[in-house]
């Protein structure tokens, strides 16, 4: 399900921005992004999107990242740890897979990520999940 069709687009506020690779969508606490069929998730994509974040991380804002993995594409898992080394605004990541091999991926990826990563079946879990963190439980209420 994309997350404009979910009922968490109507009961948060959020930002939509779009790339040539994909839509990231920006909400208080989290980012949730839905790439395009068949890319590559490499450096220059990563970096890319950093550098439209890049105010956020330079005010210490700490935010949850949820990969909507409605589309099928290749990801690089060594940016897991390249990403933990160089930057520490990310308090969380949810992986949300909708066949078993991109289950069994985001697996993989979860031994390359350093804080906590959580597999999800589906967005609404990963949005449940990601607005239970301790960090974000004070402030984020859900109707």
């Amino acid at each position: 399900m994309k997350f404009e069709n979910s009922k968490y687009s109507k009961l948060l506020e959020y930002k939509k921005i779009e790339f040539p690779f994909g839509t990231i969508y920006t909400t208080k606490h989290f980012v949730v992004s839905e790439l395009n069929e068949g890319i590559h998730v490499d450096y220059t994509i990563v970096s890319e999107l950093i550098s439209k974040f890049s105010e956020y991380i330079r005010k210490g804002i700490k935010i949850g990242y949820i990969a909507n993995r409605i589309n099928s594409y290749s990801f690089e898992p060594q940016l897991w740890l390249d990403f933990n080394n160089e930057y520490d605004f990310m308090i969380a990541s949810a992986i949300v897979s909708y066949s078993d091999f991109s289950y069994l991926n985001s697996s993989l990826e979860k031994h390359f990520f350093q804080k906590s990563l959580k597999r999800c079946h589906s967005l609404d879990e990963a949005i449940e999940w990601m607005t239970n963190l301790d960090e974000f439980k004070k402030e984020t209420k859900l109707k």
